[in-house]
């Protein structure tokens, strides 16, 4: 890797082993955002580094605000995993993944630094300019794996990104009192939940039954677009969530 980056901002190259070519033909149209969740930075970067952890990501940022390139941009660096958005399965291939150092909901999940958003927000700002990445199409981790991930998690200021042009964002429906769906229930205002979801681009499956994948699918959602109540239950506030950001959308295809 040579030591110049990808991106004009200030940055510095601390290179990782861990990565490969993308699939041929396949454009870069996602940014997915993540946090550490480990105990300190250095034992982060350190396994987004190591051989042996097969992990990486293209950029670290720590909560001063200094960012590190360990990927360069044209290389498929290993941070989504096994992952599913809007139809496709080889997230890596496609997105550009940025870690952002927290401890996460396992050591200790705090709020994130302004310094740090700061850099998040100009340099996700700036591989969305360079590769045409639409707002809609820059996700948290969870987003893509509902069943395995937490991160970037509720702490993260997403409305902030949005006035700053950067995600998909509405504001939250009020949250009301009530139930309206949660798991063990099944029929068709199920299934129309279900519908909604994976047309936003979640992979949950069209069954009518509202089971452990569709609950962790919502959780996800909630984390995102509705922080304030993080329970898998769909309530008013939900739906009405999902709806606006639908209506968002210039294309359901």
């Amino acid at each position: 890797m040579t030591v110049a980056t990808d991106t004009g901002l200030k940055a510095r190259v601390h290179p990782s082993p861990n990565h490969g070519p993308r699939i041929t033909g396949v454009p870069v149209d996602m940014v997915i955002l993540h946090y550490t969740g480990m105990e300190t930075a250095e034992a982060a970067l350190s396994r987004l580094c190591n051989p042996e952890a097969e992990v990486s990501a293209h950029y670290f940022v720590d909560e001063d605000g200094s960012i590190l390139q360990c990927v360069p941009e044209s290389r498929r660096a290993w941070h989504a995993g096994r992952s599913f958005w809007k139809g496709r399965n080889d997230i890596n291939s496609r997105s550009i993944g940025i870690e952002i150092v927290n401890p996460g909901h396992e050591y200790g999940y705090r709020a994130f630094p302004d310094r740090q958003i700061e850099a998040v927000m100009a340099l996700t700002k700036d591989i969305c300019h360079r590769h045409g990445i639409q707002p809609w199409m820059v996700l948290g981790h969870s987003d893509i794996a509902p069943g395995r991930k937490e991160d970037p998690g509720e702490l993260f200021p997403w409305e902030r990104l949005a006035k700053a042009g950067i995600g998909l964002y509405v504001q939250p429906f009020p949250i009301g009192s009530g139930l309206f769906m949660q798991a063990g229930e099944s029929g068709q205002p199920v299934e129309a939940v279900q519908s909604m979801l994976a047309l936003f681009g979640y992979d949950v499956g069209i069954s009518g039954e509202f089971d452990e994948k569709t609950r962790l699918c919502v959780k996800a959602f909630q984390r995102h677009f509705r922080p304030g109540k993080v329970d898998g239950v769909v309530d008013q506030s939900t739906i009405e969530t999902l709806h606006a950001l639908l209506r968002k959308l210039p294309s359901l295809t």
